[in-house]
């Protein structure tokens, strides 16, 4: 019988490169045993990033290339998820009982913001996180609608002190919006917003959450100043178009980030081409290749590149966003994409201490 190498196993596991960490699962620290008994082999590996759709195909790759090694004659090969709290900014505290808080921003309104964040959370969730979703817009707060829950609803208080954050779609909820009338207009200074926005957060029961989604107002004003100087960030996701206009913003977004020592995880390119539902005829309406350029000068990911789609919008103002109305098709499996890429960036950081590339800015 052939003897079976340590070295030999960890090459052959070292085949499979993970287009999320970019490296194979050795050298990302993954692999947490490997035991060879006679011509049998185990191996676990713990993922950092939820990733319950490819969990079960990792671990059939992986057993294939071990078990294709000679006087292997089966090998059991278990792969899970398990998030890690990454460092944030500064010395701010970690928010009690949330890992990781992803802050999803914007240059400027009207480029899918929000249902990147609303899609992003439900992507995460569906990988197997503990997700919760806190709306900073305080002005136009539109998670309630876009998760479907009832005009009125309102938290349950807890200990009368804090909010007890309503469930959608497994996700958990916090809005201005289960506060105040829906008709009622918030006429606040930034003062009080700022105030609004830490009552939300720091009042609100969460539990136990592996990422909190953060969908922030547009722009680079008082809300985002608040969470820079408050609130511990993981990271930043920007959403732009490719219009050149949406793209002079978000190149605000993402400086004042780096200013603030923010780390910006990615960016999200919307309303990237437009298919013609009836002839199929396929245009850029907004520009071509602009998130992509973008990425490249900062030197961060293009994490998803997103159609400009009528049932994106028809889905969401239904309160059933895509990745739940249609979990298989395309565009959720975008979605998932996108959740996979955010969540191994913040892995990467949990892994390294918070290293991540440098992004320069000129005064100019």
């Amino acid at each position: 019988m052939t003897d079976i190498s340590r070295s030999a196993v960890e090459k052959a596991l070292a085949q499979y490169q993970d287009p999320y960490l970019q490296t194979d699962l050795i050298n990302a620290g993954c692999l947490r045993s490997l035991d060879i008994i006679g011509s049998e082999v185990q191996a676990e590996f713990v993922l950092g990033y939820a990733a319950a759709g490819i969990r079960s195909g990792i671990e059939q790759m992986l057993q294939v290339a071990v078990e294709n090694l000679e006087g292997v004659s089966s090998a059991r090969i278990s792969v899970r998820c398990e998030i890690q709290t990454a460092p944030a900014q500064g010395s701010i505290a970690a928010l009690e009982n949330v890992r990781n808080i992803v802050a999803v921003a914007s240059g400027k309104g009207g480029v899918g913001k929000s249902t990147t964040a609303v899609n992003l959370a439900l992507a995460l969730a569906r990988e197997g996180a503990r997700v919760g979703i806190l709306d900073a817009d305080i002005y136009g707060p539109s998670m309630g609608l876009m998760l479907g829950l009832p005009e009125g609803t309102r938290p349950e208080v807890k200990d009368q002190k804090f909010f007890v954050p309503p469930r959608a779609h497994g996700v958990q909820v916090m809005s201005m919006a289960f506060l105040v009338d829906d008709k009622t207009p918030m006429v606040w200074r930034g003062p009080m917003v700022s105030g609004a926005l830490m009552q939300l957060l720091t009042q609100t029961a969460w539990d136990d959450l592996d990422y909190l989604v953060v969908d922030m107002p547009p722009g680079t004003g008082d809300i985002q100043l608040t969470l820079a100087q408050k609130v511990p960030v993981t990271g930043a996701v920007i959403v732009t178009t490719p219009q050149d206009l949406a793209l002079l913003d978000a190149k605000k977004g993402i400086e004042m980030f780096a200013k603030v020592n923010i780390p910006v995880l990615g960016i999200v390119e919307n309303m990237a081409i437009h298919i013609c539902s009836n002839c199929g005829h396929a245009e850029h309406l907004f520009g071509e290749g602009g998130g992509e350029r973008l990425a490249n000068d900062y030197g961060v990911d293009l994490l998803a590149s997103m159609p400009l789609s009528m049932m994106i919008r028809e889905q969401t103002d239904a309160g059933a966003p895509t990745v739940v109305a249609e979990p298989e098709c395309q565009i959720s499996m975008l979605y998932q994409d996108m959740a996979r890429h955010v969540g191994a960036r913040i892995a990467e950081r949990a892994r390294t201490g918070g290293a991540m590339p440098d992004i320069s800015i000129s005064d100019e």
